[in-house]
């Protein structure tokens, strides 16, 4: 609520949109109804169960399938999405998808029969539409599931004590160190350098994905920046680097080497972070797939791309050989 007259501010995003009656935010999803701001519900515009893995959280039950739904509208354009069909379809007209009514049961019921232990809110920005989610993960959490946010980061500290009780998981896009860089994609980057913070101190479980843009990110001062400032937060979050394929407007870069890859995960290793990924390029990417133990160096969780060879992280979420915590939800 708030604002003048019959203006009403939004907490949704970081935008932080002040809303004129018959107005829509610049996600071009909430709109201003009479002095009463509406959100959009009761619809997917993307559906799929696919691995926990390719969200990524590589430390959120390993080898499990989340079913992870979409609607429609973000508030970031990056010219490199890889779901601007969903994305941009309000403000594109060449996306065109077209929504389906679901009720929150019939999501939960089909994650249910397609045995996934996940529901996950994502491919366009989920903060929009977070009390669609919120109807979702309350009925999904119910069910014994867990929950899972998949966001640009770009968050309000209103917004995450609101979905806070039913969301476990939450990824964040950690796009650039810049805020020139940022402001291109539609976003401001202290939103975001805030957001990882406010996440993690809230306790949800964290992981943070980086896409490498050869030419836009992928300098060593960039990601230097970008390893030390999550290790700032927590050395234990898992920091995600993942190969950019040509997408949507951006097809000027080449596509990401597994050596560009490479060279971002010893930079995160050498700041400090105990967890780093590289993703999407499986099996050229040496031990940056797996999961080892910080301390005594064991192998925990073996994989390819997105299939799981080992897990040997127990249920009490412990290194099997040394006994160190390690960080996420394994059971």
């Amino acid at each position: 609520g708030g604002g003048g007259g019959s203006a009403v501010r939004c907490f949704a995003c970081g935008h932080r949109c002040l809303v004129k009656p018959g107005r829509r935010g610049i996600c071009k999803v909430r709109f201003n109804r009479d002095g009463t701001l509406y959100a959009p519900a009761g619809y997917v515009a993307a559906l799929q169960c696919d691995p926990t893995e390719k969200k990524p959280f590589f430390h959120a039950l390993p080898g499990s399938d989340t079913l992870t739904f979409g609607m429609l509208g973000c508030d970031f354009h990056c010219g490199y999405c890889q779901n601007w069909l969903t994305s941009q379809a309000l403000r594109d007209d060449t996306a065109g998808v077209l929504p389906t009514d679901v009720t929150p049961d019939d999501l939960v019921r089909l994650a249910q029969r397609e045995g996934a232990k996940l529901v996950g809110s994502s491919y366009n920005e989920p903060l929009i539409t977070a009390e669609w989610a919120v109807d979702v993960f309350k009925v999904a959490k119910a069910n014994g599931l867990k929950t899972a946010f998949i966001s640009n980061g770009n968050a309000t500290p209103q917004v995450l004590d609101y979905i806070r009780p039913w969301t476990d998981c939450y990824k964040i896009d950690f796009k650039a160190m810049d805020d020139k860089r940022y402001r291109e994609l539609g976003g401001v980057l202290q939103h975001v350098l805030d957001a990882i913070r406010m996440v993690y101190e809230r306790g949800f479980w964290l992981e943070l994905v980086t896409l490498i843009v050869p030419g836009f990110n992928d300098d060593d001062g960039q990601l230097t920046r970008a390893a030390e400032y999550i290790a700032s937060v927590s050395p234990e979050i898992p920091w995600h680097v993942t190969a950019f394929h040509k997408d949507y407007k951006m097809t000027d870069p080449d596509n990401t080497t597994p050596e560009t890859l490479v060279r971002a995960c010893e930079i995160g290793a050498r700041a400090g972070l105990r967890f780093v990924y590289a993703g999407n390029l499986p099996g050229r990417v040496g031990r940056w797939e797996h999961t080892t133990c910080p301390d005594c160096g064991d192998l925990l969780v073996e994989r390819f791309g997105y299939v799981i060879r080992q897990q040997r992280v127990g249920p009490d979420g412990r290194c099997p050989s040394c006994g160190r915590a390690i960080p996420g939800i394994w059971c």
